[in-house]
C-alpha cells in the first residue's frame, strides 16, 4: 500500500537526498510543514515568520519499507538534540519534527523516541516534535533534486554531501 511521511529534519536538500535512495520510497518531495502561513515561498520560510519546517514528503510502499525503517534512516541522518537547528542552519524552520499521517505514525513515532530516550543514544535530551501534518506545500522545482543537480554548490558539497556518503554506508543493503 502506497502511504506517506513527512519529516523534517534540517535542511530538505539532505534529507531528500537520503530518502529518494531507498528501496521502497517512490519519490520524494521537499517542501514545507507546520505553519500556518498558506502557500509559503523559500525565503518566507527561511525568514521564521511562517512556522513552516524544511520537510521531505515521502511517498512509500510499505509492502517494501516500513515506517519504522523510514525512521531509521530519519534518526540517524540528523542531530535530534539540536533546538531549531542542524549545524549552522538556524532557526525553526530547521527543527527536528515528525508530521505523523495516522495514529499508528504517531504511536511508533512516539515508542522509538521513547526508546531512544532510554537507551541515552545522545547524551543530550531529543527535542524532535511529534505532530499531525496539518498542512504539507511543495517547495520551489528549483529545490527538487537539488543536490543531484547541484553537486558544485558549496553548502551541497560540505553538508550534503557528507550527509549522503555517511548514509549510503550504513544503509547500503537498503538501496535502490
Amino acid at each position: 500500500m502506497v502511504k506517506e511521511a513527512t519529516l523534517g529534519a534540517g535542511c530538505f536538500w539532505c534529507i531528500e537526498a537520503c530518502y529518494k535512495e531507498l528501496k521502497g520510497v517512490i519519490d520524494v518531495f521537499p517542501g514545507y510543514a507546520g505553519g500556518q502561513s498558506l502557500n509559503p515561498t523559500y525565503e518566507q520560510v527561511c525568514g521564521g515568520q511562517t512556522g513552516h519546517a524544511e520537510v521531505a514528503r515521502v511517498i512509500y510502499d510499505d509492502a517494501l519499507i516500513s515506517f519504522e525503517e523510514l525512521l531509521e534512516v530519519y534518526w540517524f541522518v540528523h542531530d535530534p538534540t539540536q533546538l531549531n537547528r542542524q549545524g549552522n542552519d538556524i532557526g525553526t524552520q530547521y527543527r527536528s519534527v515528525i508530521f505523523y499521517h495516522d495514529e499508528e505514525q504517531k504511536i511508533v513515532s512516539e515508542t522509538i523516541k521513547q526508546n531512544l530516550t532510554d537507551q541515552e543514544v545522545w547524551e543530550d535530551p531529543i527535542v524532535t516534535l511529534i505532530e499531525p501534518i496539518n498542512n504539507f506545500y511543495k517547495a520551489e522545482d528549483y529545490h527538487v533534486n537539488y543536490f543531484e543537480l547541484h553537486p558544485e554548490n558549496m553548502y551541497c558539497q560540505s553538508v550534503v554531501r557528507p550527509k549522503v556518503e555517511k548514509f549510503k554506508k550504513v544503509f547500503n543493503a537498503k538501496l535502490k
